[in-house]
């Protein structure tokens, strides 16, 4: 909702978000860091899921209450700091996740993570890498893999770290939140689609991403992403009509107190209309489908750094609000599957 091209802002912004207060959740409007009741202005929405069946002319209403002032005194509002945070969009929904596609963060991790012949040097494995991605961007498709709705958290919950699994590592990606059906969607009209953005942070275990044990498909996205906490959303959805270039947006993730993450939202490999046109033409996407767009660089595994008990990552994207989510140690109790086979599972 912020603008850094010198655009004068739209004074009748705002974001839309998923509170908690003493009489429980409901979906409000946040103005100059101030939330309001959406039920207020329009009683048939009980959650943020409802405002997609009639998207624009719901917008629309909000915004006219934005732009009266006596409409925003009758409504009140509370301070964002006095109520809870949970994940924008109720109720979750899947999400769509677009691995290796920030030009820069690829040939990082073909580096790091030596990605190419045994024999090259970095600045070799770095120029191959660039070649065959670029050659992917012109002639291939975007890698896409999938989330579950229960890995989801809120903008300033805890992250837990798992009993299995270690490397934990953070993502910071734009999320791109669809607003309509879409199937087979063209890339020139993808954008038709789009209700607007918010925050992701995308945490991985890296080491239970390789499966060693199944040479034929080599990873396994389920285990390494899908544990709870995984997935810190929010803390609003931003309507895109407040947001009038997704490809300018600044990138940046702080670990305690420190930048790690600084980037913007023009390098990725496959845009937004290219990710949706490839995903809605495998997939039928619905109202509420999370796509996230991919990690610019600056990932524990290029910093050889990674997630600890204690540490406290802050996320932001330009006009998105920010995150900040304290990491939590490991309970302590293995799950009776892993513990089984303790030996088969770092």
């Amino acid at each position: 909702m912020s603008h850094e091209d010198g655009a004068a802002p739209d004074t009748t912004a705002f974001a839309i978000g998923t509170f908690t207060s003493e009489a429980g959740a409901f979906p409000g409007f946040v103005v100059d860091g101030q939330v309001r009741d959406i039920r207020e202005v329009l009683p048939e929405i009980r959650t943020t899921g409802d405002l997609f069946a009639e998207w624009e002319s719901n917008l629309d209403a909000l915004q006219a209450v934005v732009a009266d002032p006596d409409e925003r005194a009758r409504l009140g509002g509370v301070p964002v700091e006095g109520v809870g945070v949970l994940p924008p969009v109720q109720p979750i929904g899947p999400i769509l996740a677009a691995g290796a596609n920030y030009r820069e963060h690829i040939l990082q991790m073909s580096v790091v993570h030596k990605l190419g012949r045994s024999d090259a040097t970095d600045e070799e494995l770095w120029a191959e890498a660039a070649a065959e991605n670029d050659e992917r961007r012109r002639s291939g498709d975007p890698y896409i893999w999938t989330g579950i709705p229960s890995a989801v958290s809120g903008a300033f919950d805890d992250v837990q770290l798992p009993d299995v699994g270690d490397d934990i590592d953070w993502e910071v990606e734009l999320g791109v939140v669809i607003g309509r059906t879409a199937h087979r969607v063209a890339a020139e009209d993808a954008y038709d689609v789009v209700a607007g953005y918010t925050i992701v942070n995308d945490i991985t275990s890296r080491t239970l991403v390789p499966r060693t044990d199944m040479a034929l498909i080599g990873t396994d996205w389920f285990r390494a992403k899908n544990q709870p906490t995984f997935f810190p959303t929010g803390p609003y959805l931003v309507p895109a009509r407040f947001v009038p270039d997704p490809t300018a947006l600044r990138i940046q993730l702080r670990l305690n107190g420190e930048i790690k993450q600084d980037a913007t939202t023009d390098d990725l490999l496959f845009d937004i209309p290219s990710l949706i046109a490839y995903a809605s033409s495998i997939a039928i996407l619905r109202p509420g489908d999370l796509l996230i767009t991919g990690s610019p660089p600056g990932n524990g595994s290029h910093w050889k750094r990674f997630l600890r008990d204690g540490d406290v990552m802050e996320a932001s994207i330009t006009g998105l609000g920010a995150q900040r989510n304290v990491v939590r140690g490991p309970s302590g109790t293995v799950p009776p599957w892993q513990a089984s086979r303790v030996s088969a599972v770092s």
